[in-house]
């Protein structure tokens, strides 16, 4: 189905100077689904992210976006395409309020969330707005994260590694928030280490193995498929 595809990645390769990470990557996308990214440390996951937006080295390949190719998109005209990109670092600037970094970057495009809807949506927020953003615990950074994401009414999130170190509790609420987005039409690539956290929101489940793309497990054939899979990430 890659005509229906919103974002098809062909081919992609990348380099971090002299190193050669992405060897020919290649999956797609279709609106309103979530997929994930999954594989050993090292696999080459959160460079395809970073490709998608070109902040890395060199690249070659193509990954066509509505039908443009991201490759030809300079990385600070990518967000007025409606990608958002959450780091697995966060981004939260320390000098900021919670109200300040979630206002922080320009809305894009129409069809952002108001503060209210974000504070809906992630309730540990509510209330904080003059906290220092750095003061939250990690997992409220992260919902901080993807909120202020959100404000700039980007429809295609990259989220890179949310649940890692955070609380079960915070971990439920995340996977609650992002089932929510998905109702809402959201197309959400998620690279993600835990599969019960990935399974729960996830269509589609895509293997990387040094540098490429080496399977596709549908989420309804994740179970069957356990023994392969953990084959892949040397369980």
């Amino acid at each position: 189905m890659a005509e229906a595809a919103l974002l098809n990645v062909n081919n992609l390769e990348a380099w971090y100077g002299e190193s050669h990470v992405l060897h020919g990557v290649s999956f797609d996308v279709r609106k309103g689904e979530v997929v994930t990214l999954i594989g050993r440390n090292g696999a080459g996951k959160t460079t395809t992210l970073r490709s998608l937006i070109g902040v890395v080295g060199k690249r070659r390949g193509t990954s066509l976006f509505k039908g443009v190719d991201l490759l030809n998109v300079a990385p600070h005209k990518v967000a007025r395409l409606g990608i958002g990109y959450v780091p697995e670092e966060r981004g939260i600037f320390s000098t900021l309020s919670v109200i300040e970094n979630l206002m922080f970057p320009p809305a894009w495009q129409a069809g952002g969330m108001e503060i209210d809807e974000i504070y809906s949506l992630f309730p540990n927020l509510k209330g904080r707005d003059h906290t220092p953003g750095t003061r939250l615990s990690g997992g409220e950074q992260q919902m901080l994260a993807i909120g202020r994401i959100l404000r700039t009414g980007a429809d295609f999130i990259l989220l890179d590694e949310p649940t890692e170190g955070i609380a079960p509790v915070i971990i439920d609420e995340i996977g609650a928030a992002l089932r929510i987005l998905k109702a809402r039409g959201m197309t959400i690539i998620l690279v993600e280490q835990n599969l019960r956290f990935a399974a729960s929101v996830a269509d589609r489940h895509f293997v990387l193995d040094q540098g490429k793309v080496v399977d596709e497990i549908s989420n309804n054939a994740l179970d069957a498929n356990m023994d392969r899979l953990n084959r892949y990430l040397g369980v």
